[in-house]
């Protein structure tokens, strides 16, 4: 892992390419028929995946519900049992559902939904009741109701409210950390009553500033994790929001990698971050006295396996359709070191990793 500098103009595949060969491969299994749905409920757009304190798997998959959005609402909350039982859906027909992003669930078992095209971010309790909401949704009365535009720069950023919000994440307090998102570039925190607290960052190259925030992860020492996707680099701060350093993942595709979907990427679109090797689309850190950080892309459809300081200890996986393959991974979650459950986009499915010790 090399520090991440203020830009990443001019990013190539080839000057790392030595890195590569030192870059050990991880072996693992994927677990066959995890998850088994009703005869007539079906996954779309798998784009996200937690697990609570009991094993039981919660996926976010972009299905149709009813309702009116700009088109069809794409937005499910499913849950199943440990033994992969389907149990329930969550919030069926639910006034903040839109286009669907993460999934979580924090340490008291209570469920957090990202919802990308409603701007809002959904806290449920165990037993799948609304606790808490944030953000707001556009009204149907509203002539300017519509897809948000993405400005550059964005237009200054509101307190407790989100401009295509992405994920969640809490420290040991309880206060909860929010990546928003695809058009303010930032992060709020709010407590653990559902007080807003501050947010930090800004559209920008720079240390503290994002393109794309598009995952969250905080470890047990407080520190809080950024998937800065568009700026190909994961970004950490202290809780307050104070930048503490930043890495990259420079590990160049193999020869022969093929993208998920469409053409290959060319310099532009490795320049413009987010189809770049080791460019962070989902991220997750085990528990436990040795933690690690797990980070995905989407080009070459890898995982990677770091220390929390950014060393590469591995990686594992590539684009494709079949089990052990990967198409566009949106969401990880790591209940253990060595075990990974992966949400996917492109092939509508929820994958069980065991990593070889």
């Amino acid at each position: 892992m090399l520090a991440a500098g203020g830009s990443i103009a001019g990013l190539t595949l080839s000057p790392r390419l030595a890195f590569a060969d030192t870059a050990p491969t991880i072996a693992y299994d994927s677990v066959h028929n995890l998850l088994r749905l009703p005869p007539d409920l079906y996954f779309g757009e798998v784009s996200g995946v937690a697990l609570n304190s009991k094993g039981h798997v919660f996926v976010l998959s972009r299905g149709n519900t009813t309702g009116p959005a700009y088109g069809a609402a794409a937005a499910q909350l499913l849950e199943f049992g440990s033994d992969g039982r389907f149990l329930r859906e969550i919030g069926h027909n639910l006034y903040a559902w839109s286009f669907a992003h993460t999934v979580k669930v924090d340490p008291h078992d209570n469920i957090w939904v990202t919802d990308k095209g409603s701007d809002m971010v959904i806290k449920f309790t165990p037993d799948g009741r609304v606790d808490m909401v944030f953000g707001r949704k556009q009204e149907a009365a509203d002539e300017e109701t519509g897809p948000l535009k993405h400005p550059n720069p964005p237009l200054p950023a509101e307190n407790g409210r989100f401009r295509q919000v992405t994920d969640v994440a809490w420290d040991a307090a309880g206060n909860t950390h929010i990546s928003d998102g695809y058009i303010n570039s930032r992060i709020a925190k709010v407590d653990k009553d559902g007080n807003w607290i501050k947010s930090w960052g800004e559209r920008g190259s720079g240390p503290g500033q994002f393109h794309t925030p598009h995952s969250i992860a905080v470890d047990a020492g407080g520190d809080v994790y950024v998937a800065d996707r568009g700026n190909r680099r994961i970004q950490v701060f202290d809780g307050d929001g104070h930048f503490l350093r930043q890495f990259t993942i420079d590990a160049p595709a193999p020869p022969d990698a093929q993208p998920a979907i469409g053409n290959m990427p060319d310099e532009a679109a490795i320049a413009a971050g987010t189809f770049a090797p080791g460019s962070p689309w989902a991220i997750c850190i085990s528990p436990g006295p040795n933690p690690v950080l797990y980070s995905a892309d989407a080009f070459p459809g890898r995982i990677y396996k770091l220390t929390l300081d950014g060393k590469l200890l591995g990686v594992l996986g590539q684009s494709g359709k079949q089990l052990k393959q990967f198409g566009w991974i949106h969401q990880m979650a790591c209940p253990s070191k060595d075990v990974l459950y992966v949400a996917e986009l492109l092939n509508w499915r929820i994958q069980k990793l065991v990593l070889h010790a």
